[in-house]
């Protein structure tokens, strides 16, 4: 991990296409900007962290679920 000390109006540069800047820092927080194309996706990591959980929960697939969702699709419900 590399640790930086910027202070406000500063900001870094990572690859060619994102630059982060220090817009206000006051009461122990700080508030960032960050220059990036449309098609780069950026997250808070609260919420980059509960997407990952949701799409591990989502990938785990119970076989009689499987089952049950194959004979509803087939028009073939189980009684």
């Amino acid at each position: 991990m590399l640790v930086l000390t910027r202070k406000e109006g500063e900001g870094i540069v990572i690859g060619d296409d994102v630059r982060v800047y220090i817009v206000e820092m006051k009461n122990g927080s700080i508030r960032l900007g960050i220059d990036a194309p449309k098609d780069k996706k950026i997250y808070r990591q609260e919420v980059y962290d509960r997407i990952c959980r949701e799409n591990r929960e989502a990938a785990q697939w119970n076989m009689s679920d499987m089952q049950q969702l194959s004979e509803t699709l087939s028009g073939k419900e189980s009684e």
